[in-house]
């Protein structure tokens, strides 16, 4: 149900959008008819990461007839591009209001029927995460197939990543989690499903449709070249923030309890 219809707001979907003022308005409707019928509260999150095209304006048009349609646009954008999507995914979990998001992107390719299924794989398994996987429906060439086999490898060797597909945009999770993400440097959206573990939550795997694209080109995605060694670097570095990660949680002290014994967690060394 939107969110203007009843309750506080339970599920945000959002999806960022780099001049795909083409797919806005099937994204929308889609998303609307996969999720209306779910009994919970929602609202759809639309960021606009630096478009130059009507993609804003669409968004716009749409909000006139749907209150629970929110647009969220990126500041300080390069001219004629965005900030990426890992910036845009920082920006929409602040601004999503849901208890649960769903990701997907705004190109069509992740299918919004889909979110029902991961929102009850979720309750069923009690986990906190549920990230999508297209690699049984993906129609790869040889070339991008052994890319894809080797950066599995070097997730697994250096990071204990087992995710398949941790790729695929569509994923549904706590927002705490979200916020949690260190979103604001470029590429972390790869590592989304292995932070979320490094940081104690529970994730699982769910099989996903994927489509091909029909309007507009590719935004976001780079050459096999191009994404070998970037993300060779990336994974050193996602390596280096798990070994350096501490806990932070924290606990008011009482002035009546007694203090803890010497050696144990809390006591004053």
């Amino acid at each position: 149900m939107p969110a203007d219809s009843i309750g506080p707001i339970v599920l945000s979907v959002m999806a960022p959008a780099h001049n795909e003022e083409d797919n806005i308005g099937a994204l929308v409707e889609q998303i609307d008819a996969a999720v209306a019928g779910l009994g919970v509260a929602y609202e759809i999150v639309l960021v606009d990461d630096g478009s130059t095209d009507r993609t804003r304006e669409r968004i716009r048009d749409l909000m006139a007839t749907r209150r629970h349609l929110r647009c969220v646009a990126m500041a300080k954008t390069p001219p004629g591009r965005g900030n990426g999507q890992s910036a845009a995914f920082h920006a929409g979990f602040r601004a999503c209001r849901g208890e649960l998001v769903a990701m997907l992107d705004a190109d069509l390719q992740n299918d919004p029927a889909d979110i029902g299924p991961m929102l009850d794989l979720l309750r069923r398994t009690n986990s906190d995460m549920v990230q999508g996987d297209r690699s049984h429906a993906r129609k790869d060439n040889a070339v991008r197939k052994v890319g894809s086999i080797v950066g599995r490898l070097f997730r697994r060797w250096l990071l204990g990543d087992t995710i398949r597909d941790t790729g695929c945009s569509l994923r549904l999770l706590k927002r705490e989690i979200g916020i949690r993400l260190p979103l604001e440097f470029a590429g972390m959206h790869r590592f989304i499903p292995v932070t979320a573990r490094h940081l104690g939550y529970a994730v699982v795997e769910m099989p996903v449709r994927h489509r091909p694209r029909v309007a507009g080109t590719t935004k976001y995605g780079l050459g096999i070249t191009k994404r070998a060694l970037p993300g060779l670097r990336d994974l050193l570095v996602v390596r280096w923030m798990r070994a350096r990660r501490r806990p932070t949680e924290a606990f008011e002290v009482n002035a009546m309890e007694p203090s803890p014994a010497r050696g144990a967690p809390g006591a004053v060394r």
